[in-house]
């Protein structure tokens, strides 16, 4: 797919630990958001989950750079790049709490997975890149998994299967601009605009479907929605500027685990066995392509 940044030499087994790291640590904090997401809207719209996700996110960035850079937390080199990351970040966010709200976090996270194998058809579609025959079938076999997740007849709704994969497409255009704004972009800056971008479009969305929390543990979790996606943001971003992209798009995939984790015990679900056999058709795809990006071959 090869929309990332390129490969730089690795020089020991210690440097790329870091990134690892920083990856499990913030699939561990984007699945919480997402099991904290689904319970809290069983009582409050998508919408005001987006808002609140993106006010924790714009004012605590905000917060944190304002001491430290004043007006120059602004500062970026490319203004446009920085609002098309925003309303990627934002689209996809929104697509995904209404998704959330009508199928099991764990199917849900496992058809996110297949974002890496979109990029290849990215690589290959828009950027003219090639890709091999083998890569391709990880695209397919990734894909095959998906529909093992969302067919008729499953745990979840066709309808609702469908927009994820439009989540998983616009995640991957996301992916690919955060890649290339990291060679750059500082990721306390990109985190900073994104969620003004957020916090902006959420506003305008959010006046119609405002319901009220009507107690101390909805305001509560709500308050939490926005801290861990914030959090996990920030360390998904950290992660690729500290390994490559190769080294560490295999750990993304903890997130299957730590959704059917938490989906299991917040809400009593399991996959049944097509659905597991989906996830780990996707989750096995995904990690061979990355191990077969990662010896550089096309």
């Amino acid at each position: 797919m090869n929309p990332s940044p390129p490969q730089r030499p690795l020089s020991s087994q210690a440097w790329m630990q870091p990134g690892i790291f920083f990856a499990v640590l913030a699939m561990a904090s984007l699945s919480f958001s997402d099991v904290t997401s689904k319970w809290v809207m069983l009582s409050v719209t998508p919408v005001m989950v987006l808002w609140f996700r993106y006010v924790v996110q714009a004012l605590g960035t905000a917060l944190v750079l304002a001491p430290l850079r004043g007006r120059a937390m602004w500062r970026t080199h490319s203004l446009r790049w920085q609002l098309l990351r925003g309303l990627l970040m934002v689209t996809c966010s929104l697509l995904a709490f209404y998704c959330l709200q009508r199928m099991p976090v764990a199917e849900f996270t496992a058809t996110v997975m297949l974002t890496p194998l979109a990029l290849t058809a990215l690589a290959r579609f828009v950027m003219k890149e090639q890709v091999s025959k083998l890569r391709w079938l990880m695209v397919v076999g990734g894909l095959i998994g998906a529909m093992l997740v969302i067919r008729p007849g499953g745990q979840v709704d066709p309808s609702v299967g469908w927009m994820a994969l439009t989540v998983v497409l616009t995640y991957a255009v996301f992916q690919a601009v955060t890649s290339h704004m990291t060679r750059t972009e500082d990721p306390a800056v990109m985190q900073l605009y994104t969620g003004w971008v957020g916090w902006a479009v959420s506003t305008l969305l959010v006046a119609n479907a405002w319901v009220t929390p009507q107690s101390l543990h909805e305001w509560t979790l709500l308050l939490v929605v926005g801290l861990a996606a914030t959090l996990g943001q920030y360390l998904l971003i950290v992660a690729f500027s500290k390994a490559p992209a190769s080294v560490v798009s295999p750990f993304l995939y903890t997130g299957v685990g730590f959704s059917t984790l938490m989906g299991w015990w917040l809400f009593d679900h399991m996959p049944d066995a097509l659905a597991f056999t989906g996830m780990g058709l996707v989750v096995l795809c995904g990690v061979l392509s990355g191990r077969i990006q990662g010896r550089g071959k096309p």
